[in-house]
């Protein structure tokens, strides 16, 4: 899976199953953003589909941790 992780300048810094590598941010879709999944298949694109699914992981976890949270602070 490869992920931006962040830009820096003109350059997309992604987060490979190999580590992380820098390309040109002009070589990824105008609407590419940080945490997009991308596939690589002759050119650069956002599988929105993953980036969605990812997202909504994340969003999960959060909750839970901030459930856990509130919890551990209304018991002190």
């Amino acid at each position: 899976m490869i992920i931006i992780d962040r830009f820096e300048g003109n350059l997309a810094v992604l987060e490979t199953d190999d580590g992380m590598k820098n390309i040109e941010r002009s070589l990824l879709p105008e609407n590419a953003a940080e945490g997009d999944v991308l596939i690589l298949d002759g050119s650069w694109t956002v599988d929105t589909a993953a980036t969605e699914q990812r997202r909504e992981r994340t969003r999960k976890r959060l909750k839970r941790l901030l459930n856990k949270t509130d919890k551990r602070g209304k018991n002190d």
